[in-house]
Parts: structure tokens; sequence; C-alpha cells
């Protein structure tokens, strides 16, 4: 369990999205130092508040036009897929399980988005690929995106932007390495 540090009895702001009892928030951070919460344990917490209240607002402003994040996620991946691809590259690329896929794939094809292509030697294997509607779902989805993105990083300059770039595709390389101990180092890790 995370150790909470702000109060619940503060009022909560006005804006959405925000909440007044966040973990940890950076008018805390003495606070939170005081309540055992380390930099890094901050910064994971927060990585994962990022994303989880990037997705749900994008969330929010998709609904109106019947879309979600994990939706354009799909189409995304789908769109920048080499041509042909099965829907397990499909599925590899996003980092999801094949029936959470299918799932999603049925949806996006029930409402035209999408297509799949049998294979022309493999009956189980299908090919994926956006229909004319797809691609213009797709295109609206991504206008939104990118405004929010610009509202989000304004002010930001360009080398913060890359910095972070680099440091978030370093996390990515170690979570995607799936985080082994090196040989020799376990009893120096559980010290930590």
């Amino acid at each position: 369990m995370l150790p909470k540090t702000a109060s619940r009895s503060r009022p909560a702001t006005t804006r959405p999205g925000k909440r007044a009892d966040a973990v940890v928030r950076s008018d805390h951070a003495p606070r939170a130092r005081a309540a055992g919460v380390t930099p890094e344990l901050r910064l994971t917490i927060q990585m994962v508040f990022a994303a989880r209240r990037w997705r749900s607002l994008l969330d929010d402003r998709l609904r109106p036009l019947g879309h979600s994040a994990a939706r354009m996620e799909a189409m995304s991946t789908i769109a920048k897929a080499p041509p042909g691809s099965a829907q397990i590259e499909i599925a590899k690329r996003i980092g999801v399980e094949g029936a959470t896929l299918t799932r999603m794939l049925d949806s996006l094809e029930a409402d035209g988005l999408v297509e799949r292509i049998p294979h022309p030697t493999d009956r189980r294997t299908k090919h994926i690929r956006l229909t004319d509607a797809g691609r213009t779902a797709l295109g609206e989805i991504l206008a939104i995106t990118n405004a929010m993105r610009t509202r989000l990083l304004d002010g930001i300059g360009g080398r913060s932007i890359d910095e972070a770039n680099d440091f978030l595709a370093m996390i990515l390389e170690r979570l995607d390495d799936g985080l082994h101990e090196p040989v020799g180092d376990s009893a120096d890790a559980s010290s930590n």
C-alpha cells in the first residue's frame, strides 16, 4: 500500500482530474520525505499517476466520438504496422494478450473501422488493416490527442522533452527486459 501524504480533509480543487488527496504531490514533498517516500518511490508513483490521468482525460475527450484510448492505441498500431501484419503481431506491438486484442478488433470490425483478411495459406492467421472509415476515425482521434499533447507540453522546452524521452526509453527497456537481477547482485538488491 502506498503511503498517504496529503490530508483527506483538504477541500478538493475544482479542476477536473485533480485529487486533493493525491499520494505524492510536489507541494507535499517535505511531508512525503518525512513519511518515508523516497525520491525513487515518488518518481514511480508519479509515472503511474501521470499515465493514468493522461489516459483518463483522453478517454473523456474521445468518448463523445465513441472512441477510447484503447481503440486509438489499437488503430494507431495497425496503421503503423507493416502491410499484412497478423493479429498476433499487432497484439505483441501493443503489449496485450491475443484475447484482449481479439475483443477490441471485434468491436472495431463491427463499427467498420478494421477488417480481418484471411492469410492465404494459414486459416488460423488473419491480417489486420484499417478501412477507409478507420483511417478517417483515427485522424479525428489523433487531432484531439495532438491538441491535448500540445496543451500538456506547452512551455516545456525541447531539451527537457528530449531528456524525458531518453529517460523513459531507458525505463521501458528495463521493464521490457523483465528487471532480471544481474548474477551475483541478489544479496545487494535485498539490502536496499
